[in-house]
Formats: structure tokens, sequence, C-alpha cells
């Protein structure tokens, strides 16, 4: 690097969904970005990958949906789960308003490689990757820039708007001292992945039992699996052995009796600690909070990276020409906190609904397990499956692309 200060009109910290799509939009905007990226590549294990018919629609509107669905994935048109011993259907993806009726599953670093390939096309964006975020800068109440840390020494970047996109631990909005509000939950999840034979079964399938609740995702010749736990229970998981934590995995998954085997270690199973959280204000002079940044959210529904992604696009929106003019205000940024938190609150109050009536008894559970009526009302009048598929697939207010390309 041929200089340890660098200057743009935005930098954002993280280089998840969030700050790759915002750092995109805004290039192709013409504005001036830099986004900060911890690690050399995208390429972790069990991030969430699931790309929900909303986003697919953003990017039907930017023109790349073809070009990205020509990348491997899988389909899925419809959810469906086992609590107990009865089979539902809980969400039809395939009437949504939208041109794509499934939630595509693709490899998180696919998406993110694909967006910041896209990215580069334009002079204005700049990805710099192993480069630590490890301070705000701050010139009396304002926050002008970020440090980091990066291979060739330290780093600072001064922009007329920072933004926090570094996800659900981030830095940024520590350092920044923005309190943050805990809705609590009373999970954690186990995420592996097991070989898919041609005889195993085809659909991806969430499996309720007393005390247990397995997650299976098809991704064509192996499967993502989520072995969800009461929270704080995964030393005691442990202490019992991998013998005995494989033969749990087969009660649920009796047709991955032969692959269980591939759990060698426990270095193959991932702890996901399941948090959800809210910062009551995300936002201080020059600095926004996006993403998991500003809101972590629960497992549940697969919906964490989509709004995600609709933080990112209302906030291009909102910033492009303020970035511009180079005259970001206070106002711009609550404004952006205003149109996204209604559909975090709702979507949070969902998940915590979920988590309390259905997940937390299943895992407290000591008798057999029985779908609420709810739930059955659904499988029973498929019209009904409609109404959790918009809420999964599409969410609260939607955003769409407002601003157009740089000529």
């Amino acid at each position: 690097m041929s200089s340890d200060r660098l200057v743009a009109h935005c930098c954002i910290a993280g280089g998840g969904p969030a700050g790759i799509m915002l750092g995109f939009l805004l290039a192709r905007a013409g504005i001036d970005v830099i986004v900060l990226e911890k690690h050399a590549d995208f390429l972790r294990d069990f991030r969430g990958d699931t790309i929900h018919p909303s986003t697919l629609e953003i990017m039907h509107e930017l023109g790349l949906l073809d070009e990205l669905l020509s990348l491997p994935h899988e389909k899925v048109h419809e959810l469906n789960a086992q609590i107990g011993d009865t089979r539902l259907t809980l969400a039809d993806f395939t009437h949504l308003p939208t041109r794509c009726g499934f939630i595509a599953f693709m490899p998180q670093w696919d998406f993110l490689d694909f967006l910041a390939d896209h990215g580069r096309r334009y002079p204005t964006f700049r990805l710099l990757m192993q480069a630590e975020v490890i301070d705000i800068v701050e010139n009396s109440e304002q926050v002008v820039g970020l440090r980091a840390q990066t291979p060739a020494g330290s780093l600072e970047v001064h922009a007329d708007l920072v933004v926090a996109a570094d996800g659900r631990q981030s830095i940024v909005r520590e350092k920044a001292g923005l309190p943050v509000q805990e809705s609590g939950a009373p999970m954690d999840v186990l995420w592996f992945r097991l070989s898919r034979k041609p005889d195993h079964p085809s659909q991806t399938m969430g499996r309720f039992d007393t005390g247990r609740i397995f997650i299976s995702i098809n991704r064509g010749d192996y499967w993502q699996c989520g072995y969800v736990i009461p929270k704080g229970q995964f030393d005691d998981i442990r202490k019992q052995g991998l013998d005995s934590f494989r033969e749990k995995v087969v009660q649920l998954a009796p047709y991955a009796k032969d692959q269980v085997s591939e759990l060698e270690s426990w270095d193959d199973i991932k702890l996901l600690t399941v948090r959800v959280d809210r910062l009551s204000q995300w936002f201080r002079p020059g600095l926004l909070c996006i993403g998991d940044a500003a809101h972590a959210m629960s497992p549940i529904g697969g919906v964490g990276i989509n709004l995600a992604i609709q933080d990112a696009v209302a906030a291009a929106n909102t910033l492009a020409e303020p970035l511009r003019e180079r005259r970001v205000t206070i106002d711009e940024l609550r404004r952006i906190q205003k149109r996204r938190e209604f559909p975090t609150r709702v979507t949070q109050w969902l998940q915590v609904t979920m988590q309390r009536r259905v997940i937390a008894r299943v895992l407290g559970g000591i008798g057999p397990v029985k779908p609420p009526l709810l739930l059955r009302l659904i499988t029973a009048i498929p019209l009904l499956r409609r109404i959790p598929a918009y809420v999964i697939g599409i969410g609260v207010r939607p955003e769409h692309i407002r601003i157009p390309r740089n000529s």
C-alpha cells in the first residue's frame, strides 16, 4: 500500500452483504467509496446462504439477475417442516408478486464475489481486503474516518460518512458508544455439513422433536445442517462426546446414518451464538450503522441477510445525492433509521414470538411435540401458505433501486 492515509466520500467497515451491496450501489452512482474487509477472502463456511425473492428482485432491477442465477444454486419453492410425527408445508413462494418465486441457496462467498466484481467495474469502488477496522477517527463529536490494521501496517481512511456494516460484533458501533437493546434468544445453533446421496430426500426440511430441532438444507451434493440447542449448552454436549452427538443427529435424520462419521472432530461443527438485538440509535454525526451492526437477527426464516441488503438499498437511495454534494446531515441519517427501523422491529417481534412460543417450548419439552393450531391451518389451507411466504420472501417495506447509474 503506497500510503497509510486514504480519503473517500464514504468508508464502509465490513465486506458482508450490507457493506458490499452499499459500496457497489454508491460506486454505481459515481460516489467514491472504500470498503474495508478484515479477511483475505469471503470463504467462510456456514454463513447465511439464502437469497430471498426480495433480494432477487433488487438484482433484477440492477439488470444482474440472469447473470447471478447462472452461478450454481439451489431453488427452494416452499418451506417444509416435521413437528413430531406431522409433516407440514409452511410457506409457498411460487405465488409471490416477484420475478422469482423461490429462495435461492447460494454460497455467500459466491454472492459477495459477484457483487464485488461488479463494483470493481466502477473506478470509484475500492475494496481493501485484510484491512481490519480497529477504531473510529473523531473530530470533536463528528466521526470522520476509520483506523484499520493491514499486512502493510496501519491505515487511516477519512471520509464524509462512515458506515458500520461489520456485523453483530461491530467494533465500530462499540467504539462509537451506541447503546444496544437486547431481546434475548433461547437457543444456539451447531452448523455442520454432511454428504448428500442420491437416495436421500430432496426437500429442505426443519425437524422438531422433543427437546431437539434439526434443520437440513439441500445444497446439491451436501446437506448444510443446523442442530438447534438450548442457549449455552454446547459445552455440556461436548462433554457427552462426539459419538453421542452423532447418534442424536441420526435420530432426527436417519437417512444420514452413513454420513455422520464425516464429523471427525468438534472442529467440523461450528457454534452460532444466536442474538437478537437492536441499536436504539443507528447513527451519530458522520456515522451510520446498517445490517447486523444495527440489528442482529435470529436465524429464524433466514431473513437477516435480506434485511441487511434492504438497509443498504435504502441507505444508497437516501445518501447518493448528499454524498455527491458532500453535505450529509444528521437528518438524512435519521431518515434511514426511521425507514428501516419499522421493518426491523416487526421482523424481530415475529422472531422473538416464534422463539418463545415454539422453539423454547420444543427445546424445553418433555412430552410429545404437536404442531400449533395455526401451523396446522396453514398446511390444511394452501392459500394461507402465501402469508408466511410473503413475510419471509419479501418482508415488511421492501426497498427498490431509486438511484440511476452514473453516466
